[in-house]
């Protein structure tokens, strides 16, 4: 595996650079002065396997596998066949064999870039015309262009093909996340398979995603954890993808959900990107300005930046609501040579009004209901109360530095802190005639500070026919979070709303303290993994020991709770890569969360929970094309499930459920002009224990059995209208129960979405740079319930919205 980083010289420098050398590949001069570093890059042996078949794919699959660049004239590859590749090899040696019968030669170039020439003896008289770069491999954390990522490093933490990862992953790239207008990370994930990523509809306050039919997956940025459970966020437009993994990531990210982890990529300085400028208006009175700059600080390229911010304004789909933010987000590289790299990364979001989060009653939301339905504008709160402030900011870093071929060495590092005020009159429950609705002034403040470190060490190297990457990290995690909630203690019906005739401006009662904690949380993980491969098998294999502490300090009671859990998690994987591009795998692995919540007063602190699955699939990549197809079936089990009993009002332990479903992904750049992303799964969860009476065999409220979507978008040059670009999608929702006991269902839905773009050049070309894009997320304008999670605790899904933006990029 190759771990050169992208080069620093201006793409002028490096254009002169490959053409004096194709000149002397021309000429047939010798190259005599190659630098060591890679001469020795050349010798270094590693597994390859490359099909039989046209010289120009099988050059392009084998510099992909190398992690490298080839260059050669296209007019030597005409006509000409591979015999193919298998076993290890270095660079050098297997371009020779691929090129077995051609009358062909491979010699090293520099900056990991290898040119092909003629044989002394077959190259007279041929014209050889331009050279071309016919291997270009993807960087994990940079631009790409499409739908299609065919390298992630979410599922492995080093720099993996996705075809040879033996685990579901889901990569959402900038582009896709631009042609469907995304404003937050859940909408970027409504077309990713296992995901159920709106389940509380027009709230946008949190990034709450359902995966594998668990909750509160947690959120990773830049390969660190971010924030706390349903608190911090980050605006889509600072990000180069989203990805989210499927299953348990104990093994190599420690305390996780089952159901899967959502990894964040930022935006990083790097000269393949380009500067942007955004303008927008919407519905609700949306108005919003972004930017993304980016560029070098010195003539040598080794000091980089990027700099992108958001400001947006405008009201939530509730009434009396509003929605703004403010958001910043530098980034500065400091690269002194092709082996050390620094970048440092600040995020700053203020969120005077970060939205609304509250709960819908049943009836007159998830049906008719005895008065009809509830507008979706329908505010139960009320104004007067209402508040909803976020600020965050953090700071971080990430250290890379290369020793040699064998040896890599990485640090990550983060400084998060994050305040937040709010204040609601929340939905309780309906009176008997089902008119008015009960509600409780709540008031809450949040203050969380977060250190989080991650160190590794990455070996790559040989053992006989085996070769290893191997992984060795030690991560530290502390947290520390204030919390104090006051609630009118006499809300049952002082509060009451009429929702045939609401009258808001209701004064408030004298509010009482009814928790007020401080929380430590310290976790230090130590993990180990090596990622094995022999010709087209590939093996991983990882465990990890972690210790974690809770320290949970009542200021009501004058109590302090110490909760301390150790725990070791493993996975293991093995996939067989097929030369047509076919990649069987199966994988087991599991995974553990401590508990925080706490039980009836006195009562000893809960278990941490813990997961395992199994996970069968296939994945497959045709050979020459942009695209990429998972199909994954999985098992999966979560037990010491925690679940509030409205009985006896506290939580309960003694759960357990049971997960088992299909999913199948698809991604696909088909050609120039089209370019699809679909999916579909089918997901059967069951509480397989409970110590709540009628619950025990039930499916869990808010999962769908059935999630199907399919997106697509089509450049009409190939149809006469050139800069003229349509885009398409519908996502069906399947059906679901609304609450524990299974007593009522949540109708499915079918939404649609769709976009119309236009670049300005083909107007008049001095607005090259230039384009216009329209989008619209619930074309049909459909009224439906997102989802309900127990006798009046529905919400309601996002009625239509539409877009509008002018763009501008250089």
């Amino acid at each position: 595996m190759n771990h050169s980083f992208p080069t620093s010289l201006r793409p002028s420098v490096r254009a002169v650079r490959h053409g004096l050398l194709a000149m002397l590949l021309v000429s047939g001069a010798p190259l005599v002065a190659l630098p060591a570093v890679a001469l020795a890059a050349s010798e270094a042996q590693q597994g390859f396997n490359v099909p039989a078949g046209s010289l120009s794919a099988a050059l392009a699959a084998f510099a992909e596998q190398a992690g490298v660049s080839v260059a050669m004239p296209p007019a030597l590859a005409a006509g000409k066949q591979s015999p193919g590749l298998s076993g290890n090899w270095s660079v050098l040696e297997g371009l020779q064999r691929l090129m077995r019968g051609t009358g062909l030669e491979a010699v090293p170039g520099g900056e990991g870039v290898y040119l092909v020439r003629p044989l002394p003896e077959a190259g007279a008289g041929v014209e050889l015309g331009a050279t071309s770069i016919i291997g270009n491999r993807q960087d994990v954390s940079g631009p790409l262009r499409g739908y299609v990522a065919e390298r992630s490093a979410a599922g492995t933490k080093t720099d993996t093909p996705l075809i040879r990862t033996a685990q579901s992953v889901s990569v959402v790239t900038r582009d896709q996340m631009d042609d469907q207008g995304v404003t937050s990370v859940a909408q970027a994930l409504r077309y990713a398979g296992g995901t159920f990523a709106e389940y509380r509809g027009s709230s946008h306050r949190v990034d709450e995603v359902f995966s594998r039919g668990f909750g509160y997956t947690p959120t990773y940025l830049d390969g660190l954890s971010f924030g706390g459970e349903s608190r911090s966020q980050v605006d889509p437009w600072m990000l180069e993808r989203v990805e989210l993994i499927h299953g348990p990531a104990s093994v190599l990210y420690g305390q996780a959900s089952p159901g899967g982890l959502l990894a964040m990529t930022s935006k990083r300085p790097s000269q393949d990107a380009r500067n942007a400028l955004q303008l927008g208006v919407g519905s609700d009175s949306l108005r919003r300005g972004a930017f993304d700059l980016n560029g070098q600080l010195d003539e040598a390229g080794t000091l980089l930046y990027r700099l992108n911010g958001v400001l947006s304004k405008g009201q939530a789909e509730v009434d009396h609501v509003d929605e703004e933010r403010h958001a910043l987000a530098p980034a500065l590289t400091w690269q002194p040579d092709e082996d050390t790299r620094l970048t440092l990364l600040g995020y700053y979001q203020h969120d005077p009004e970060a939205g609304y989060r509250n709960f819908w009653p049943t009836e007159g939301v998830a049906n008719s209901g005895r008065f009809g339905r509830l507008s979706r504008h329908f505010d139960v709160g009320d104004p007067d109360f209402y508040k909803s402030e976020r600020e965050q900011s953090s700071l971080g870093y990430q250290f890379e530095h290369r020793f040699n071929d064998l040896l890599t060495f990485r640090q990550n590092l983060r400084y998060l802190q994050e305040d937040a005020d709010y204040r609601q009159m929340v939905f309780m429950t309906m009176t008997a005639d089902g008119r008015y609705l009960r509600r409780a002034p709540s008031a809450s403040r949040e203050e969380l500070k977060q250190w989080v470190v991650d160190n590794q060490l990455q070996f790559d190297f040989q053992t006989g026919p085996l070769a290893h990457t191997l992984l060795a990290g030690v991560d530290y995690k502390r947290t520390r979070l204030d919390t104090d909630t006051a609630r009118d203690l006499n809300w049952f019906d002082n509060y009451l709303l009429d929702s045939q005739n609401p009258v808001y401006h209701v004064p408030v009662g004298p509010l009482t303290t009814i928790d007020d904690n401080s929380q430590r949380a310290e976790q230090l993980g130590a993990y180990l993994q090596d990622q094995i491969e022999w010709g087209g098998w590939n093996l991983m294999i990882g465990g990890r020991q972690d210790r974690s502490e809770v320290e949970t300090d009542n200021h009501l009671a004058d109590t302090r709770v110490t909760v301390k859990d150790d725990k070791f998690t493993g996975r293991v994987g093995l996939l067989y890569a097929f030369e047509n591009g076919i990649s069987p795998y199966a994988s087991y692995s599991t995974s553990f969360e401590p508990e925080l919540s706490s039980g009836a007063p006195g009562s000893s602190p809960f278990k941490p929970t813990t997961g395992k699955q199994t996970e069968v699939g296939v994945k497959y990549q045709p050979l020459g094309t942009e695209a990429l197809f998972t199909l994954a079936w999985f098992d999966l089990t979560q037990r010491n499930v925690v679940a509030w009993d409205s009985n006896l009002g506290y939580n309960v332990q003694n759960g357990e459920v049971h997960a088992r479903g299909l999913e199948f992904e698809a991604r696909g750049n088909l050609g120039e002009n089209l370019e699809l992303v679909g999916s579909f799964t089918y997901l059967k969860p069951e509480v397989t224990e409970s110590a709540q009476a009628g619950v025990e065999g039930m499916q869990p409220a808010r999962q769908p059995n059935h999630l199907a979507s399919l997106w697509g978008t089509y450049q009409l040059a190939a149809l006469g209208v050139p800069g003229l670009s349509v885009g398409a999608g519908a996502r069906y929702v399947g059906s679901s129960y609304g609450d524990a006991r299974n007593t009522y269902k949540v109708a499915s839905v079918t939404l649609f979405d769709a976009m119309l773009g236009y670049e300005l050049k083909f107007l008049a070309p001095e607005l090259d740079g230039a384009s216009v894009q329209l989008n619209a997320s619930n074309l049909t304008d459909k009224v439906y319930a997102a989802s309900c999670a127990g006798s009046d605790s529905c919400f309601y899904g996002a009625s239509r919205t539409l877009t509008a933006n002018l763009n501008y990029a250089w």
